[in-house]
């Protein structure tokens, strides 16, 4: 489709600054997994902020193609459903902020072993990573750097069956 951002912090179509996010969803338009959105960067975080940090980038404008991916339709099979494109609204965009800022404040605080999938209303921190051999540094709440599995930030599940929901017009 052209996108050209590949795995850097920007939109996957920089000049349109959209990011293309693909949702599996059921049959019935249930949304089937948690959604990725960024590597989160777990040490150089002094004067990063939502403002300039790389899940604003991400989720500023995102073109949302849901198709559906039950594990009983084989690939060639599944449909892809109606695109959408979405801006947060003022309120998605609050509580977006508020997740970031808790989990980025966890993560500077030497707390992200600590971090669960509780842990924020509509953004979560989970292990990101190929497999479990795969490390990348980050500091515990002594200042003292370990090795860790690398994290990505992801959007909930109920946040997006609710835009899903919202968009598409679905019961």
């Amino acid at each position: 489709m052209g996108a050209t951002a590949g795995s850097k912090p920007e939109p996957d179509f920089p000049e349109l600054a959209i990011e293309l996010k693909t949702l599996p969803i059921t049959n019935q338009a249930k949304v089937l997994e948690t959604t990725f959105v960024c590597v989160a960067s777990l040490t150089g975080l002094t004067g990063i902020n939502w403002q300039n940090s790389w899940v604003k980038k991400k989720l500023k404008r995102v073109l949302w193609v849901p198709i559906i991916s039950e594990k009983t339709i084989p690939l060639a099979h599944r449909k892809v459903a109606s695109a959408f494109i979405w801006t947060p609204s003022p309120e998605e965009e609050q509580l977006l902020a508020m997740d970031w800022q808790e989990l980025t404040d966890m993560i500077v605080l030497g707390e992200v072993e600590n971090i669960q999938g509780k842990h924020g209303q509509v953004l979560q921190l989970r292990p990101k990573a190929a497999n479990s051999k795969a490390k990348t540094k980050a500091f515990n709440r002594h200042g003292t750097p370990f090795m860790t599995l690398p994290r990505g930030f992801y959007l909930k599940t109920p946040f997006t069956q609710a835009l899903l929901k919202k968009y598409l017009r679905i019961n």
